[in-house]
């Protein structure tokens, strides 16, 4: 069985180098597309299967913005927080705050991570824990640095240029055996002319060999105005939004599925057809017993397929009087709930309609438009397509209209399914 490990998040700071008059809050607490940074960093780690515990240092000030920075992170990584706990006056403090409450932890490994770098991935996280797996003392997520180095000097000195070879810049998670890093900080702390800003550093002054582990470009720290400006392009670049407007990492929603509705109705007295959520002027009506759109109905089945969760008639069957006359929109409204009660998302849908008349494609962008409306996607992820059936069949005759559709969703990775 694989080791298990638990995350120390260092968020205790106060962030003066992102100084705003406008919010004067730490930036582990500034908010990222919706979230605070500090949100997006728990909801990254806590949804890695091997992390069983986190727990977040934070400052003797801030526990009311720590408890609103809680309410977005995923179920997944809230039944991982334990209690938070108070820093100290330097990093170093905090991170022996955060090691002492979890003495107790029954997990091999901790991780150290800063609270402002909301992009690490599991295949960072899962590099230094393979590492330890490996049975190093540390391991350090690092990039090797790809620019020119300068040392700065006097005005009357020539800039001297320093020889990279060999030169990473460390990252965090910074990952250690549990115990030999709580040893390593509680030596530390009985010497008081110690003050160490890295704890490979502090490991490395104990006596442990650290490794490097490959990082990523990616996860930056947040320090300054500007590095705030490039996660949110980050975040809008590798993200999809969800039914409740909050972005989600495309790489945690890596089970891709696929649904497949149809659905049909016949035609009766009337002047118009709903399609797709749009009324389009016709001879006749769609006969059901709801407003009858048949192309939301294979939507919605085809969202449930996705998920393995039934019918739409079992959800709203058609001999419940509630029902009767309903705008199919809430039942795809519904079906969106409940894969977002799973973490997942929508990707993208594909409808073809099969019809004589009302001709469509004068409908079409309407339709599209719609659709990407009742289900909170962009147009771009909405296709709609219309064919005949040559005159042959219900369709060809003209006694209905018949629509087929393919819905893509994505799903958080489940080892355990």
């Amino acid at each position: 069985m694989a080791k298990t490990a638990a995350v120390i998040v260092v968020a205790a700071g106060r962030g003066t180098r992102l100084a705003d008059p406008l919010d004067t809050k730490p930036k582990q607490y500034r908010r990222l597309s919706g979230k605070t940074v500090l949100t997006h960093t728990l909801n990254a780690l806590g949804n890695h299967p091997r992390i069983s515990d986190m727990v977040t240092v934070i400052h003797a000030d801030d526990g009311a913005l720590y408890e609103q920075a809680i309410e977005q992170v995923k179920q997944s990584g809230r039944t991982k927080l334990l209690e938070p706990v108070h820093g100290g006056t330097t990093r170093q403090d905090s991170v022996l705050a955060g090691l002492r409450a979890l003495s107790r932890s029954e997990c091999d490994y901790v991780l150290i991570h800063d609270a402002a770098r909301p992009f690490v991935s599991h295949e960072i996280v899962d590099r230094v824990l393979g590492d330890l797996d490996q049975g190093a003392d540390g391991a350090l997520a690092a990039v090797p640095i790809a620019d020119t180095i300068k040392k700065e000097t006097t005005r009357s000195e020539t800039l001297k240029t320093i020889d990279r070879t060999g030169l990473w810049a460390a990252q965090t998670p910074q990952g250690f055996p549990l115990s030999r890093i709580l040893e390593a900080h509680e030596a530390a702390a009985l010497s008081p002319n110690l003050d160490f800003t890295d704890d490979t550093g502090l490991a490395e002054w104990h006596g442990m060999t650290v490794v490097l582990s490959e990082g990523d470009p990616s996860n930056f720290k947040i320090t300054t105005a500007s590095d705030m400006k490039r996660a949110e392009t980050q975040l809008k670049q590798s993200t999809m939004t969800d039914a409740t407007d909050h972005p989600v990492r495309l790489s945690e929603l890596a089970d891709i599925r696929t649904g497949i509705g149809y659905d049909v109705h016949a035609f009766e007295e009337g002047d118009a057809v709903i399609l797709g959520g749009c009324s389009i002027p016709h001879t006749h009506k769609l006969k059901g017993h709801s407003d009858a759109d048949v192309v939301l109905h294979a939507i919605t089945d085809a969202t449930l397929g996705a998920i393995g969760d039934g019918d739409i008639g079992q959800h709203f069957p058609p001999s419940d009087p509630r029902w009767k006359g309903a705008s199919s929109d809430q039942f795809q409204r519904y079906a969106i709930q409940r894969l977002a009660d799973r973490n997942g998302r929508i990707s993208h849908i594909d409808v073809t309609i099969v019809c004589e008349a009302p001709k469509i494609g004068p409908h079409r962008e309407n339709i599209r438009d719609a659709i990407a409306s009742i289900c909170e996607l962009p147009t771009s992820r909405v296709s709609v397509k219309a064919t005949t059936s040559e005159k042959l069949g219900f369709t060809g005759r003209k006694e209905g209209i018949a629509a087929l559709a393919n819905v893509t969703v994505r799903l958080p990775f489940d080892d355990n399914e």
